[in-house]
C-alpha cells in the first residue's frame, strides 16, 4: 500500500469539507465562529470573516460533494465512506490517486454549484442573476428570466477552495495535482450548462419565447467526472522553460486536457482493514452475486468468500385507486438472498 511521504504539508487536505459535518440547524452568521470552525486555514478562515453569507452555502456544496462522491461510488471497493475526523474521508485524499483526484474536483464543484444556486435564489446580496445574459439569440430567442450567475459560483470555489494550494506556491507536484483537478470539477459545470426556455403566445403557442441559461442537475456533474475518473492520467512533473507542469508518465500517451482528472500514484486495492492507510476494507459490505463487475461478489470480496442470508422484506402491492381519492394496498411478504463480504 501507498505511504505518505515524511515531508507531505497538511495543506494538501481538503480539511474543509468538514463543514458538512455542521449542524444544518446553526447558521455561520458570527465572525468569531469562523475561528472555531474545524479544518480551515487561516486565509479561509479570512475569507469566512468577509463572506459570511456565503458560508452556508459552503456547507452545502461540500454535503453536495460528499453525497455525490458516495452515490457514484456506491458500488466500488471505496465507497467514500467518511469518518468524524480530519480528513473527512481518512488518509485515502493523502495520497495522489485517483481517488483523491475525484474528491478533489467534486468537493471543488460542489462549491461554485451551491454558491452559483444561492445567487440564483436571491439568498446572497454579494450577487444575484447574471445580467450580462441579455438581447436577442441567433436562433430568435430572448434572453430573460435569471440566468444562473457561474462566473461568480466558480470565482469563489477559486478564492476560497484553491487557496490551499495556493498558499504553499503551486510548485509541488502535489499542489499542481490539486489544482488541476478542482480546476476540472468547475469545468465540468462550465462545460455542461444548458438553455432552459418558456414559450409565450395564445393558448399556449411558441409565438415568443424567452430563456436563460441553467447549471446542469448535480448528478450530471457528477457522472461526468465519474467517466474522468475511470479514464483519469497518470501525470509526472516536468519543467517547460521555467514553468513546472504535469505531463503524462506514459509518453504514448495523449495529453489530458483541463477538463481530465489527474493522479500521481497509483491506487491502494481496498480490499483489507487498513486504518493507517485510510482504507476500510470490503469486509460486511453488500455484493451482487450475479455480477460479473466490481460490484460483484468475486471482486468486491477480493476473493475471500461472501455469506448468503435470507431476508424477508415487506412491500406494497395490490394496489387500487379508490374514489376520491385514495390508494389503498397489501402488505406482501418476500424472502430476498443478501449477500455479503467475508
Amino acid at each position: 500500500l501507498l505511504t505518505i511521504p515524511a515531508n507531505f504539508s497538511s495543506a494538501m487536505k481538503v480539511d474543509w469539507l468538514y463543514l458538512a459535518k455542521l449542524s444544518s440547524v446553526g447558521s455561520i452568521s458570527e465572525e468569531e465562529t469562523c475561528e472555531k470552525l474545524k479544518g480551515l486555514i487561516q486565509r479561509q478562515v479570512q475569507m469566512c470573516k468577509r463572506n459570511l453569507e456565503v458560508m452556508d452555502s459552503v456547507r452545502r456544496g461540500a454535503q453536495l460533494a460528499i453525497e455525490e462522491c458516495q452515490y457514484q461510488f456506491r458500488n466500488r471497493r471505496w465507497n467514500c465512506s467518511t469518518l468524524d475526523t480530519l480528513p473527512v474521508f481518512g488518509k485515502v485524499v493523502t495520497q495522489g490517486t485517483r481517488e483523491a483526484a475525484f474528491v478533489y474536483a467534486i468537493s471543488s464543484a460542489g462549491v461554485a454549484f451551491a454558491v452559483t444556486r444561492a445567487c440564483s435564489s436571491g439568498e446572497l446580496d454579494k450577487c444575484g442573476c447574471d445580467r450580462t445574459v441579455q438581447g436577442g439569440s441567433p436562433q430568435g430567442f430572448q434572453w430573460s428570466g435569471c440566468s444562473d450567475n457561474i462566473a461568480y459560483g466558480v470565482a469563489f470555489s477559486q478564492s476560497f477552495v484553491d487557496v490551499r494550494e495556493r498558499s504553499k506556491g503551486a510548485s509541488s507536484n502535489r499542489a499542481l495535482m490539486n489544482l488541476h483537478n478542482n480546476e476540472a470539477g468547475r469545468k465540468a459545470i462550465l462545460n455542461n450548462m444548458r438553455v432552459e426556455c418558456k414559450c409565450h403566445g395564445v393558448s399556449g403557442s411558441c409565438e415568443f419565447k424567452t430563456c436563460w441559461k441553467a447549471m446542469p442537475p448535480f448528478r450530471k456533474v457528477g457522472n461526468v467526472l465519474k467517466e474522468k475518473f475511470d479514464g483519469a492520467t497518470e501525470v509526472e512533473q516536468s519543467e517547460i522553460g521555467s514553468t513546472k507542469v504535469l505531463v503524462p508518465k506514459n509518453s504514448q500517451f495523449k495529453p489530458h486536457t483541463d477538463e481530465d482528472l489527474v493522479y500521481l500514484d497509483s491506487s491502494p486495492d481496498f480490499c483489507d482493514h487498513d486504518l493507517k492507510n485510510g482504507v476500510l476494507g470490503t469486509s460486511g459490505r453488500q455484493c451482487n452475486k450475479t455480477s460479473k463487475a466490481i460490484d460483484g461478489c468475486e471482486l468486491m470480496c477480493c476473493g475471500r468468500g461472501f455469506h448468503t442470508d435470507e431476508v424477508e422484506v415487506v412491500e406494497r402491492c395490490s394496489c387500487k385507486f379508490h374514489w376520491c381519492c385514495s390508494v389503498k394496498c397489501k402488505p406482501c411478504h418476500r424472502v430476498v438472498e443478501i449477500h455479503t463480504c467475508r
